[in-house]
């Protein structure tokens, strides 16, 4: 494990599980903390007037890491939280920017209810923990890329069986397990049209997108993990958050 996914994970589990926050922050994060979170300002001080409350009102926290993946500065990673004994249960996706010495610059990320049981009956966070490091991270880059471009973006949904198996393991609540799953949400809106890609990151058979999506008349934000077998999609997790109006922001917003 390199330092900077040691030190994405201690700030989570020190800071947040372990409720030890000023001083995770101190040992984990750079001369600045850019934050997208929504209604957490940046900064040390933007975190801890978030999340002391959060620590009061939460004291009995079962916060689990479940995958992570690192490329160049970026480092992602996806939890699920139960709270209280399980009256509130949450996954997040986070992308966290480093700096040169590996301490924590920036973070973005998307939170959503955990749902069970889901219409593909497979659980939101089960699969891998990590990559497998399979010598293809470029290639299947590349393949995603592609992916959300002619598929997600420009709506050639006919171009399905080019990017996505036909036993695809699906995570995202809401949709049917297979490439028939994925496409009848794609034709019923469900997926929702993907204006802007943010960052795409990948390590191994792991490659992850942050993007911009209208669906519903609204505009989320949306983390995207896919797992590549064969030169194809074979597993994929999501999560969607709504972008709040501009009034509401507490930082610079989610991007």
């Amino acid at each position: 494990m390199s330092q900077k996914l040691e030190n994405v994970k201690r700030l989570y589990l020190e800071g947040i599980r372990d409720g030890d926050a000023s001083a995770a922050l101190d040992r984990y994060i750079g001369e600045r903390y850019t934050q997208h979170s929504t209604g957490v300002g940046h900064g040390k001080q933007g975190f801890l007037d978030f999340f002391l409350p959060f620590l009061e009102r939460n004291p009995d926290r079962d916060i689990r890491i479940v995958r992570a993946i690192e490329d160049g500065p970026y480092v992602f990673c996806s939890a699920f939280q139960s709270l209280n004994g399980g009256t509130a249960k949450w996954v997040t996706m986070d992308l966290f920017y480093t700096g040169a010495d590996d301490r924590i610059l920036e973070h973005w990320d998307v939170i959503s209810e955990y749902v069970a049981p889901t219409k593909s009956g497979e659980d939101m966070v089960s699969g891998p923990a990590g990559p497998s490091l399979d010598g293809q991270t470029d290639a299947n880059k590349a393949l995603v890329l592609e992916f959300v471009k002619q598929v997600l973006t420009e709506g050639h949904h006919d171009r399905l069986d080019q990017f996505v198996s036909a036993k695809l393991i699906q995570h995202e609540p809401r949709i049917a397990s297979g490439r028939d799953g994925l496409a009848e949400a794609l034709r019923d809106g469900l997926v929702g049209s993907y204006e802007m890609l943010f960052k795409l990151i990948g390590e191994g058979d792991l490659v992850m997108t942050f993007s911009r999506v209208y669906r519903d008349q609204g505009a989320f934000a949306v983390f995207d993990l896919y797992r590549i077998e064969d030169r194809l999609i074979a597993e994929q997790w999501s999560l969607s958050e709504p972008i709040l109006p501009r009034d509401q922001w507490g930082n610079n917003g989610k991007f």
